[in-house]
């Protein structure tokens, strides 16, 4: 599961990760969800289930999750102040298409008045446009325009770009 995680990981800066979303990352972190909480009752599994299920794509998005990483607590404890809404901001662009912002935590607020959190989780809708570019190998993107965490258009890796098109639809 490492090797199939390492071709869907960008990192943006040096403190944002996304990690692009799939059937199986989310059965891995499934499994590894039931293991540590020990759950081994149908009904927990499908609570389980169904708290991640959401996050596997449907071949019209893609979906990833956000960790903004600080190694130091204090300094992240001050970054995580400085970068609310930063979720908003990190786009894709395929090709010369329009810039796609995510949709973010539709479980749950993560945020609040002072600080953001350190995880959220982005969905990206992309039309048919869109993926029929990506599926012609054009380039794909990324960047922020946070205020305080500005990163500029970032192209993806061959290795990435192919494993995130595999996740769309034939169109």
């Amino acid at each position: 599961i490492l090797g199939h995680k390492y071709n869907r990981q960008v990192s943006l800066g040096g403190h944002l990760r996304l990690c692009f979303e799939d059937m199986l990352t989310i059965k891995y972190q499934i499994q590894e969800m039931l293991r540590i909480e020990k759950i081994f009752d149908a009904n927990g599994i499908q609570e389980e289930l169904d708290a991640y299920n959401p996050l596997i794509p449907d071949g019209r998005n893609w979906k990833a999750t956000l960790m903004i990483e600080y190694e130091d607590a204090a300094e992240r404890k001050e970054r995580l102040g400085d970068l609310i809404g930063v979720e908003d901001t990190i786009w894709v662009q395929i090709s010369d298409c329009d810039v796609v912002y995510p949709i973010c935590d539709e479980d749950l607020d993560r945020a609040n008045d002072t600080k953001t959190s350190a995880v959220h989780f982005l969905r990206y809708e992309l039309d048919q446009e869109m993926i029929a570019a990506a599926k012609q190998t054009e380039e794909v993107f990324l960047g922020v325009s946070h205020p305080n965490l500005s990163i500029p258009k970032t192209k993806l890796q061959a290795e990435i770009q192919t494993a995130l098109v595999a996740d769309l639809m034939p169109v």
